[in-house]
């Protein structure tokens, strides 16, 4: 009689097609080719006894001549940093205390699928992979499966490590794995091209021996089939009894990853085993099966398991959580993942550091922003001893701008800083920019006083940004607004910027008036100082627009700031456009005791000569006081003129 729950698991499951996740592995640049490995380092790659009473030896003299040492030199592409920091570890030999200190100090958790990158990756460079096999088979044994065993069998293999092969081999035979087809294939293949017969009979006859067909990878293959071949029912359950096997935590767990395709059925598989009285789950098979469960389609189920597993004392995994994560993440189920995340936070195996940020963007990517999953995700990670920094900020806000959610930087901003964010000057800057360019006087007020209630004095920087944010977006009446709050605050002494700013962004609007009334009466109210390039740039923009008395009223507060007169655009504007009188006027401004320097007065003179204005040059002349009229350098000039006046008619008459 079928249970009612195995009857309800019948009813709701559905077969779903095999989605393969391709893991690219790092590619290791190696160096030195013909670096044979010493004794020394042979007593360390092998020096502890296995569990199986099994010890290896590493041959002095690698027999593949083709062998190159690894280098320190990573290839980064396609992987992961532990993976490079793993590798890294066991590139040279260190002392058991040494690789314990340098993993823990660099935060790595060895797992089963890390072990498999490094062994994976390392190619024809067996040193590393022997250095980290050794390694997690004395201190992490549980983290090894009949995959990682196969995997150092054909790295050994494939290098001509013959000794060490079948020392292997036997250690896999006692354990109850065999050799893999793929592992088989590897190495048949190398043994061959080296011309090592007797080995690769040897291999062949121990590959189709009994003890292979005993393995623990043919009888999963003989439960898989028995599985799969039809609906889950008495029919399959009598069979499994009678196939008279000892399962075993490996075997649950090999059968469960097998038949992911069919996740009703891995379920129910896992319940009945243990109802059997076949096994008691351990650790390894509650994860093997919430691997299968973590996705779409079971995730209410997934959760059950999870509940179950922590309830009887288990950790997630981190090959678990990480193989979870990445498929809620994929099918947006950004809710789970961030259960998934606080869960796994709140265990043994920490996630990953930058796995915040992985989710901080895939929250702010969702076609609905949730705020409260947003800071969920702060709070357990800053809770857990991290800190926020501003790289963190920099990437959402790129995520938020990739989507058209730049408006949202500001409670993303609100969010991390409730959970103890501060930013740094540089990027407050930056944030009162982009605020500034919203257009919101309320955020403007607000963000500054957020910045002072979290301990940050808000500088005349930060405002700056600010008016440049406003500038920008073509808000002037709020920028000028908020730089009266800037003086207010911070005072005038910094003020110069900031006006520059304002006064480019008037006259790029065509308001070249208003931003010379502006910059006059801020002068007059506030003892402000404008920059030299500022009233540069303001008398050039009136006098292109004709403006001439209002690029005359600046020469004033020019002279009493100290700086220098600026001479050429009204000598320009006045020779082509203006009369004597403006001249005059020019002349006047120019002023500080008397009349101007006959030198300034001469130039405005040729100035008009050039222009081809002989006659406003003399009535400049009649209006100058007789200091001006009587030196001998303005009597020249004139009567130089008139002489070459004089010469061009008697040209024209003869």
């Amino acid at each position: 009689m079928r249970s009612p729950w195995r009857s309800f698991l019948l009813r709701t499951s559905s077969r779903s097609s095999l989605r393969t996740v391709a893991n690219t592995c790092t590619q290791l640049q190696e160096s030195n080719p013909n670096l044979q490995l010493r004794r020394s380092l042979s007593s360390f790659l092998f020096h502890n006894s296995l569990q199986d009473s099994v010890s290896f030896k590493v041959s002095e003299q690698p027999k593949n001549p083709n062998f190159r040492n690894f280098s320190s030199e990573l290839a980064l592409e396609h992987t992961d940093v532990d993976h490079v920091i793993l590798t890294e570890i066991f590139s040279m030999p260190r002392s058991d205390d040494d690789v314990t200190v340098q993993l823990e100090s660099n935060k790595i958790n060895i797992d089963h699928d890390l072990v498999l990158k490094v062994l994976k990756g390392t190619g024809t460079s067996p040193y590393v992979a022997l250095r980290l096999f050794n390694w997690v088979l004395v201190h992490e044994s549980e983290r090894l499966s009949s995959k990682s065993y196969n995997w150092m069998l054909g790295v050994l293999g494939s290098n001509g490590f013959m000794n060490e092969f079948w020392d292997l081999i036997e250690a896999m035979r006692r354990k109850g794995y065999g050799v893999c087809k793929g592992a088989f294939l590897r190495v048949s293949k190398s043994l061959e091209k080296k011309g090592l017969e007797s080995d690769l009979n040897r291999l062949k006859e121990f590959f189709v021996s009994k003890d292979v067909n005993d393995s623990i990878e043919r009888v999963c293959s003989r439960v898989c089939k028995v599985i799969r071949k039809e609906p889950w029912g008495d029919n399959v359950e009598k069979e499994l009894q009678d196939l008279g096997i000892p399962f075993s935590s490996d075997l649950v767990a090999m059968v469960l990853e097998k038949i992911s395709t069919e996740p009703m059925k891995a379920l129910i598989f896992f319940r009945w085993v243990e109802e059997s009285g076949l096994i008691k789950h351990d650790g390894k098979t509650y994860n093997a099966v919430a691997r299968v469960l973590g996705r779409e389609d079971c995730v209410e189920k997934f959760w059950g398991v999870v509940d179950e597993m922590r309830s009887n004392g288990f950790d997630m995994e981190k090959e678990t959580y990480v193989r979870v994560l990445g498929r809620f993440a994929k099918r947006k189920m950004i809710k789970d993942a961030v259960n998934l995340y606080e869960l796994a936070m709140g265990g043994a195996n920490k996630p990953f550091v930058t796995d915040c940020t992985f989710l901080l963007k895939k929250i702010v990517v969702s076609r609905e922003l949730d705020m409260g999953l947003f800071s969920r995700v702060l709070k357990v990670f800053v809770e857990d001893g991290n800190v926020l920094t501003d790289s963190t900020f920099h990437v959402v806000a790129k995520s938020l701008s990739s989507v058209g959610k730049t408006m949202e930087c500001y409670n993303v901003l609100k969010a991390m800083q409730e959970c103890g964010f501060v930013a740094s000057s540089a990027l407050q800057n930056t944030i009162a920019s982009d605020i500034g360019s919203l257009g919101s006087e309320n955020l403007v007020d607000e963000f500054i006083n957020r910045m002072e209630a979290f301990g940050v004095r808000s500088s005349h920087k930060t405002w700056t940004s600010l008016i440049e944010g406003q500038c920008k977006a073509g808000n002037l009446d709020k920028a000028v607004d908020c730089f009266h709050k800037m003086v207010e605050k911070e005072g005038v002494s910094h003020a110069g910027y900031a006006l520059n700013l304002l006064v480019n962004a008037f006259c790029y609007k065509k308001k070249t008036a208003d931003a010379c009334e502006l910059l006059i009466d801020l002068v007059n109210r506030g003892q402000l100082k404008p920059w030299h390039s500022t009233y540069k740039l303001l008398i050039n923009k009136l006098l292109v627009q004709g403006n001439f008395n209002d690029a005359l009223s600046l020469i004033g507060l020019m002279k009493n700031d100290g700086f220098p007169p600026f001479l050429d655009p009204f000598m320009e504007y006045i020779s082509r456009n203006g009369t004597g009188d403006d001249a005059v006027a020019f002349l006047k401004a120019m002023t500080v005791r008397s009349f101007p320097s006959t030198s300034v007065v001469l130039r405005v003179f040729e100035a008009f000569f050039k222009a081809g204005r002989d006659k406003e040059a003399q009535n400049i002349l009649y209006k100058c006081p007789s200091h001006i009229k009587n030196h001998a350098d303005v009597l020249n000039l004139f009567c130089s003129k008139t002489w070459e006046e004089s010469n061009a008619a008697a040209v024209v008459v003869a």
